[in-house]
């Protein structure tokens, strides 16, 4: 593997610049992470950006990480930034926690605007995050239940759209941006495994090895379960012990190795290895 990662596509780069434009009159920035990764979740480039912005910071897909993991990173987090939830975005309640948690950082503008004698206006709330980190969830969520309006633009996943959700809460979705490259391997890797990296743009032998390694490590019974492997041995060992137990052969009777290393990511991917986290304090 390469020493650093490059994958950033034109409209990545346009939609950084678009945050930048915007960033303005934005009044608080909703921020998304995976819980199974936080750190490499983070975008240092958005980062220098919005660093002044009063930040709500919302582990997604808490219940595919190890929940031990997730209270320590909530620990961590919250020394950092001004808010933070964990939270499954297909929950009923948790659009209503990020409308209480948003209202809450508001209080200190309302009261400005309110001092000037003026009539508190609609938080201008943007949403960031990395590709497939919960933002189309969420974004979802608040347009079917509480929009009053949404405007969609051609191109939805990598445009942008204003959603009233209230009269005190309007949200800006912004498409999901990576960095230009990742210098630490591992950094990638991580968003490999969890999908915000496509699958080709990192070799599935690596990454299989990254995962394996981890996992012998720190989640040595993780594959007992699913593929009945009591001990996570050589990559070779363990991609043929799966193909044995899923029946994968090729054509000419052997073990498929490649969809072996397939359906190994997949189910890690799906958490059906169980709550793993990625990244450990």
């Amino acid at each position: 593997m390469a020493n650093q990662i490059h994958w950033f596509p034109g409209h990545m780069s346009r939609a950084l610049r678009d945050v930048e434009d915007r960033i303005k009159m934005i009044d608080v920035v909703i921020e998304l992470l995976d819980a199974r990764a936080p750190l490499s979740s983070i975008n240092s480039q958005l980062e220098n950006l919005i660093k002044n912005k009063k930040r709500l910071v919302i582990l997604t897909k808490p219940d595919l990480a190890d929940p031990l993991e997730t209270k320590k990173w909530e620990q961590i987090l919250l020394t950092k930034y001004d808010s933070l939830l964990s939270l499954n975005l297909t929950d009923g309640n948790a659009t209503n926690q990020i409308v209480k948690a948003v209202s809450k950082l508001g209080q200190e503008k309302w009261a400005k605007d309110k001092a000037k004698g003026m009539k508190p206006q609609a938080l201008k709330t943007m949403i960031i995050g990395i590709p497939n980190v919960g933002k189309s969830s969420l974004i979802n969520r608040f347009a079917k239940r509480k929009a009053a309006g949404v405007q969609n633009k051609p191109g939805y996943t990598r445009g942008e759209q204003w959603i009233k959700v209230s009269n005190e809460f309007v949200l800006l979705d912004t498409p999901g941006i990576l960095p230009m490259n990742y210098e630490n391997k591992k950094n990638a890797a991580n968003l490999a495994l969890i999908g915000s990296i496509r699958e080709e743009i990192l070799p599935n032998t690596d990454l299989v090895n990254m995962l394996l390694s981890y996992l012998k490590s720190n989640y040595p019974n993780s594959l007992k379960e699913r593929f009945n492997i009591d001990e996570i041995s050589s990559y070779e060992d363990v991609i043929k012990a799966i193909c044995e137990v899923r029946k994968l052969l090729d054509s000419k009777g052997d073990f498929d190795i490649a969809r072996g290393e397939s359906l190994l990511l997949k189910e890690f991917k799906e958490g059906k290895l169980g709550r793993i986290t990625l990244e450990k304090i």
